[in-house]
Parts: structure tokens; C-alpha cells; sequence
């Protein structure tokens, strides 16, 4: 027994993420008191993307999973780039996720005064100077990993100039550029993040809380450990691109004799047929290449809302893509295939015809129409069964006819019988065509007998078409959406830059699609499948009677598949 014990407990450790083990490590020493805190820091210079909800769900799945806390923090310490329409698009995107911070929410202009203050604590420790160099002579100085670099000739300023000086930037009285506050180190560390890093900028800008209170703001790892600390966070958790700036995360902190949180770092998430720099997806936008944050074919948070995918389908992605300590890129395939699986058990079914072919049945009595019963979701039998209107006049998809066809078509060609989806068996007797040979009209005859599309006579048949009442419909604009790139990595092509790889192809909009009457002034983001034809959902722009659809995901799943299939 006691064995199996030991083996129990041995998977369950091999289980978890290396993350996981560090903060079980950590509560069971007792480390902090055996608590776990994080925090999601996202910066407002853009909408957040796919690769933030992996750090979203982390930070807060942590948290709960450990019965802690996380709070949703700001890095708002550049003023040129920070929107409160950002704040604003973070905040709804969380919610939307489904994640929770309570009353914490914080910002880091909320401790600009005490980040100053232990700045000026630094520079009476002679740990901190006032450096008149641009940035540009400050580049031509540094050195490499293997060459020291040369002192600026003003590291040995004075603690009583130093502290003048800085009080005088917070004041306004320097140009922007003309000044910074950096951390004085060392020259000839091989972590180049090590060599006299910049801790304060002179910037003067209306930030979006503190108005034109401050005209110096902290860099970015100045600012970052010192609101961790403050927060009193347990484990910080970070992208790998942090991994170097670790030693100056715990220098700050450690000089500033603060609370030191521990910080790990993971894999950032890289997704085929995409870019996540928010400075190249704001180029997109501000190009006019997409038609903003939330166009559906981008990988914002917003854009996939509006495509219709769910935030269950994004949580159950970041869980099934894992935490790594290697950057590697994962093929989109796999978040299309969370979405199926979501929706696929969320989906109300309709019928929908994108590219028409009327059908006139000839022998269905004239002026008649039914109702039939239709499932709503096979996969929920909760969801319940609607009426769908029929009558002598219907619209198939053209695709699903074919006048000369193979023998293992299986669809409609003259002669042949298939089944309409609820409704009946037809044969296709003619087929009427306009002065140039296009197939215009199909002229059908049904068997009554095989109403609900069940055989009267146990005859078999081997095609089943969806199709729409051609008198009582609704028309819809249907956008489909493929890859926004061409080549699945499109950060690696060197000839080309991220623009030109752009897919021209990537939406294709049908102006006049027919759809069952149930869906007319659904809620925008309802969710559907189109039988046959994949996943849609309504877009924001829909009002009834003047319905938009977005195509979110076809039917068929191709991740994890071998590639000959």
C-alpha cells in the first residue's frame, strides 16, 4: 500500500507543469508563509492577443488552483503609447475569459511616488546617476558580451549633483532626451541588461491617470519588480524574454531593501499563420490592412470574440498547449480544433445555403408549405427541436449538384435521388439553363411518403443535402475567413517583410446567403453551425432583418492528424 502511494504521489508530481512544482515545492517549505499571489501586468499600448491569454490563464489558474490570489496590474510607464481605450479592451477581455481580481486592480502610476522615492534612496547609496548622454552615445559606449564597456563621463557625479539633477528633471526643467537616471552596476558584466541600465526617462506627455503631474517616468525593469514587491506577489511569473533581466529584477530590489518576489519564466506562445507583436499588429491597424482590433481574422482576444470563438475554447487551449521552457510555435490547427470541440457541444444547427441553386419540385401541391422538426443539437438533447418552414421551392447548394457525375457522387445529377435533411427524398428530373449554359433551376419530384427523410420502403440512399425554403428565408451576409499570413511562420521570412506576406485571400464576403428564419435578430456572438458548412456566429454589425455572419471554424478537424490524411 505504502508503495502505491509513493507511485500515486510520483505521476501526480509528473503531471504538473514546472511551475507547478516549483510553488508546490514552495508551500510545502513553507515559503511565504505556504501562499500563493500573482499578477496578469499587461501594458495599454494595444489590444491583447491569443499569446496573453496563455499568460492570463496561467497567472490566474495558479492563483485558484492553490486557492490564492492574482491581481490585474497596469504597467502604464509610457505615456505615448497608453490609451484608456486600451484599459478599457484589456478589462472586458478578462471579464469575457471568465477571470476574476476582485478589488485588486491596480496600475503602476499608482506608485510612481514611491518608485521616485526609492530613487532617490539609491542615488544617496551611490548606486544611481544622473547620465547626460543620448541614447545613441549611450549604445556606442556599452561594449559587447566579451568587450567592457566605457564609463559614461558622468557615472561619478557627485550623491548632492545626482540628487539636484533628478529632482530637477521631476520638476521639468530638461528636454526630453536630454537626460536619464541610471543604475550604476557594472561595465563588464556579460548580461549587457547589467551594464548601467537606464531607470528613468524624461518624457514630457499627458499620461492617461496622472495627467501632466510627471514628466520623468521609471523604465520598465525598474518599475516592474518594485510593483511586484509592492503587491507583495509570490511568483512572477514571465515570458522568456525576461529570463536575462532577471539579475536586474532582484539588483533593484535587493538594493532598494524590499520584499523580493520570485521570478520564473516560460515559453511565450507562438502561433502559426500569425505575428504577436502588438507593434506589428498596430501597424496592421493603423494601416488599414484589417479593419481594427477586433477584425476576425487578427489574433486579439477581441478579434476571436467576434469570430465567435468561446472563452471556454481558449482556456481549454492554453490548458492542452501546456507550460513550456522552450519557445516553440503551435500549429493554429490545434486552437481551431478547441473551438470545434466547444462548439460543438454549445452550437444551436440550422441550415444555410451560401451559393444558391433554386430547386422546383413539381409535384409538391402548389401553394402549400409545413413545418418540420428539426434537432437543435444532437450532442445536447437539452437544446430541444424547432420548426423549419418547407414548401414546393427550396434553395440547395450548387456544389451539391453536378449534371455529369461520377458514380461515387453522391450528391444530386439527374436521375438520382437523395435525401433533404428532416424533409424528403427528391429526384432530379430536369435541369433548366439560361442562354449562355449556366444551370439556373433544378426541376425535382419528392416522395411524400418519405417525409422526415425517412425511406417508406426501406430503399437506401446514400445522399443527404441541407437546404432553405426558397419563400421563407432569410438573406444574410455571410464573411469567411481564412489565414491572415501565407506561410505559417511569417516573423522567419527574411526576403519579405510581416506586410507582404499578408493573404489576399483571407476574407471573402457572400452578400446574399440564405439561412432558416429561426436565427433572424439573434443576439450578436450566437453561436451556430450551419449543417454541413462549419461554425458561424453573428457579428456585431447584424440587425434583424439585415443579418452578418462570421465563418469561425469549419467542420473538419485536421490537427493531430497524419499529413498524408
Amino acid at each position: 500500500m505504502e508503495n502505491r502511494n509513493e507511485n500515486l504521489q510520483e505521476e501526480n508530481k509528473a503531471s504538473l507543469n514546472f511551475i507547478e512544482q516549483i510553488i508546490e515545492n514552495d508551500i510545502k517549505n513553507g515559503k511565504n508563509e505556504s501562499s500563493v499571489h500573482t499578477r496578469f501586468p499587461p501594458e495599454p499600448n494595444g489590444y491583447l492577443h491569443i499569446g496573453h491569454a496563455k499568460s492570463i490563464c496561467l497567472n490566474f489558474g495558479i492563483a485558484e488552483k492553490y486557492n490564492g490570489l492574482c491581481n490585474l496590474r497596469f504597467d502604464d510607464t509610457n505615456p505615448t503609447k497608453e490609451e484608456v481605450e486600451y484599459v478599457d479592451s484589456i478589462i472586458e477581455d478578462l471579464k469575457w475569459l471568465g477571470f476574476d481580481w476582485g478589488d485588486r486592480l491596480y496600475f503602476a502610476s499608482d506608485y510612481f511616488d514611491q518608485m521616485y522615492n526609492f530613487a532617490i534612496e539609491l542615488i544617496k547609496k551611490g548606486k544611481a546617476y544622473v547620465c547626460d548622454l543620448s541614447s545613441e552615445e549611450t549604445s556606442a559606449l556599452r561594449g559587447t558580451p566579451s568587450v567592457p564597456a566605457q564609463p559614461s563621463p558622468f557615472r561619478d557625479r557627485s550623491i548632492e549633483e545626482n540628487i539636484d539633477l533628478f529632482t530637477r528633471m521631476k520638476a521639468g526643467e530638461f528636454p526630453d532626451g536630454s537626460k536619464t537616471l541610471r543604475a550604476k552596476i557594472s561595465l563588464d558584466s556579460p548580461n549587457m541588461q547589467m551594464r548601467d541600465p537606464a531607470m528613468y526617462r524624461i518624457r514630457h506627455a499627458h499620461h492617461h491617470r496622472t495627467g501632466n503631474t510627471w514628466c520623468i517616468y521609471p523604465m520598465y525593469d525598474w518599475a516592474h519588480g518594485l510593483e511586484d514587491s509592492i503587491e507583495k506577489i509570490t511568483h512572477s511569473l514571465c515570458t522568456l524574454e525576461f529570463e536575462n533581466h532577471r539579475p536586474l529584477y532582484n539588483w533593484y530590489l535587493d538594493e532598494s531593501e524590499v520584499y523580493r518576489p520570485q521570478q520564473i519564466e516560460f515559453a511565450r506562445l507562438n502561433l502559426s499563420y500569425t505575428v504577436m507583436s502588438k507593434r506589428k499588429l498596430l501597424e496592421l491597424v493603423q494601416e488599414k490592412l484589417v479593419n481594427g482590433w477586433d477584425d476576425p481574422r487578427m489574433p486579439t482576444i477581441s478579434g476571436m470574440r467576434r469570430r465567435g470563438y468561446t472563452p471556454e475554447s481558449l482556456r481549454a487551449f492554453s490548458d492542452r498547449i501546456g507550460i513550456a521552457k522552450r519557445n516553440n510555435v503551435i500549429d493554429v490547427a490545434m486552437l481551431e480544433h478547441s473551438v470545434r470541440e466547444d462548439l460543438n457541444k454549445r452550437a444551436k444547427r440550422v441550415m444555410a445555403v451560401l451559393n444558391p441553386l433554386k430547386v422546383t419540385i413539381k409535384n409538391y401541391p402548389e401553394g402549400q408549405s409545413e413545418e418540420l422538426k428539426a434537432v437543435n443539437n444532437p450532442e445536447d438533447e437539452s437544446a430541444g427541436t424547432r420548426l423549419i418552414p418547407f414548401s414546393g421551392e427550396i434553395y440547395i447548394e450548387r456544389e451539391d449538384f453536378m449534371e455529369d457525375a461520377p458514380k461515387k457522387f453522391f450528391r444530386l445529377a439527374p436521375g438520382r435521388e437523395v435525401r433533404l435533411r428532416y424533409a424528403y427524398f427528391i429526384t432530379c428530373e430536369q435541369v433548366l439553363k439560361d442562354e449562355s449554359g449556366n444551370i439556373t433551376e433544378l426541376i425535382c419530384t419528392y416522395d411524400p411518403l418519405s417525409k422526415g427523410g425517412k425511406s417508406p420502403d426501406g430503399r437506401k440512399v446514400k445522399g443527404t443535402l441541407h437546404w432553405v425554403d426558397a419563400k421563407q428565408n432569410i438573406e444574410a451576409q455571410v464573411r469567411i475567413y481564412d489565414r491572415l499570413f501565407t506561410i505559417p511562420n511569417p516573423d522567419s521570412n527574411e526576403e519579405k517583410g510581416f506586410k507582404e506576406l499578408l493573404n489576399p485571400d483571407s476574407l471573402s464576403i457572400i452578400e446574399k446567403a440564405y439561412i432558416e428564419p429561426s436565427v433572424d435578430g439573434a443576439d450578436a456572438l450566437s453561436y451556430y453551425q450551419f449543417e454541413r458548412l462549419g461554425y458561424f456566429n453573428v457579428d456585431k454589425d447584424s440587425k434583424k432583418g439585415a443579418m452578418v455572419f462570421n465563418k469561425t471554424v469549419g467542420l473538419r478537424d485536421s490537427w493531430g492528424k497524419p499529413k498524408n490524411q
